[in-house]
């Protein structure tokens, strides 16, 4: 099977992986979003998590051949490389209709029916990456695998773990001594995983932008294996730094300029109104064989039927005015004095506060909920060996440089039925 895709081009699909992919679980994917409601500000932001997923797949093929390619194919490297394609091509198989929006109405983890291996130690609200481990091992779905297993012995169990970043089977990610699960977990969650390269690239190319463009083959013809005490990491040449910090900060330029647009973050906010306002009209199944039903199209048409104001305002795709915007702090004390006053004039606004990071997993040079930490390596320049290992952020100032979080913060409101009074003092208070 053949998926041409306007990225990566031509994508091949393993006759064993198709049960997986023509599944109603992997196929619910077509209608649902890759970037939610940024189709309302980029009217080519169309596409889906099932493309998305299929490229990430492809990538993972190509850095899986790489970082092995100095060792040679077995039937358990063959084991390794489809529990990667498959890790990077579910990642996203739970995820709800407007992808991260709707984990708003999500159930408690707890009423799921996780297996114990998989279940947290505190209940919680659940998460999409809860959903996409109950689709994998405790579902209908779980039944697609039968070909894989036969072919590769790859398990749906196997699968969910390299998805968590937690294992409790090294043995299964261990070959001839060395354990790849940090490194094969870093592939599909990490400072520069497949996740990242392709949803960058795809979507710079629907919105239509260019700040997520970055050196795909380069980066991935430097990336490297890595063993540390016997544990092998992912890691990148060091003559590739400085394309690692374009990467870098084409995401950082994303998040700012298409993920964190007014308008979008907006329509989210206005949509967890709508779930506040109007409990009874929309929730997320526990029952996992029923969420198959829930994609875009059908929270669409709850909101289409819907009388609350908030649902007819997102349908429309009118949002209340933006009257004030600020990007870091110099502005926080007229935006604390404005809320202020619109909370005591009883002015009903929406704040919309977004914060941009470089990366969740570096603040300046202090490591942070950072287990698998991509490695740099200086190689000789005569023979095929490591002459020095670090940590990325030991190699880069840009999280130095980055260590604040950028935010963004906005308040919206109906501003054309304020008074001339309300108004002046608004307008006022912004000029102080």
């Amino acid at each position: 099977m053949e998926v041409r895709d306007p990225v990566h081009g031509s994508i091949k699909i393993l006759d064993e992986e198709i049960s997986i992919i023509e599944a109603p679980f992997f196929q619910r994917l077509r209608n649902i979003k890759q970037l939610g409601f940024s189709e309302y500000v980029f009217p080519g932001a169309t596409h889906t998590r099932y493309l998305h997923s299929i490229g990430v797949m492809d990538v993972s093929n190509k850095v899986f051949d790489q970082v092995f390619k100095h060792i040679e194919e077995d039937v358990d490297i063959a084991r390794l490389r489809e529990t990667v394609r498959l890790g990077c091509l579910l990642h996203d198989i739970g995820h709800a209709p407007l992808s991260h929006t709707t984990e708003f109405v999500m159930p408690m983890v707890s009423e799921l029916g996780l297996s114990a291996n998989f279940m947290p130690s505190k209940d919680r609200q659940a998460t999409h990456e809860d959903y996409t481990i109950k689709s994998i091992v405790d579902s209908s779905f779980t039944q697609s695998f039968k070909a894989v297993t036969a072919k590769f012995g790859v398990t749906p169990e196997q699968v969910a773990e390299l998805i968590i970043g937690e294992t409790n089977t090294p043995e299964y990610f261990t070959h001839k001594g060395i354990n790849y699960f940090p490194l094969m977990h870093q592939l599909v969650s990490g400072e520069m995983d497949c996740d990242r390269m392709d949803y960058l690239l795809r979507d710079s190319y629907f919105c239509g932008v260019s700040y997520g463009k970055f050196d795909l083959d380069w980066i991935v013809d430097n990336l490297r294996s890595c063993t540390v005490e016997g544990k092998a990491y992912l890691g990148i040449s060091e003559r590739a730094i400085a394309t690692f910090d374009d990467f870098l900060l084409c995401r950082f330029h994303m998040f700012l300029m298409v993920y964190f647009h007014y308008k979008s973050v907006c329509l989210e906010k206005m949509l967890e109104r709508y779930f506040t306002n109007s409990p009874s009209e929309y929730s997320i199944p526990s029952n996992i064989e029923d969420y198959l039903e829930h994609d875009d199209h059908f929270l669409m048409k709850v909101l289409r039927s819907s009388d609350d104001e908030w649902a007819k305002k997102i349908v429309a795709n009118s949002i209340p005015a933006k009257i004030f915007e600020t990007f870091g702090h110099d502005q926080d004390a007229q935006m604390n004095s404005l809320q202020e006053y619109m909370t005591a004039q009883n002015i009903d606004f929406i704040k919309c506060s977004t914060m941009g990071r470089l990366s969740k997993y570096y603040s300046a040079n202090d490591e942070t909920d950072n287990k698998y930490p991509l490695k740099v390596i200086r190689e000789s320049s005569i023979e095929n060996k490591i002459l020095k290992i670090r940590n990325i952020n030991e190699a880069t100032d840009l999280y130095e440089k980055f260590s604040r979080s950028h935010s963004v913060n906005r308040i919206h409101c109906e501003y054309g039925q304020l008074s001339s009074d309300q108004q002046k003092e608004i307008i006022k208070i912004i000029q102080s």
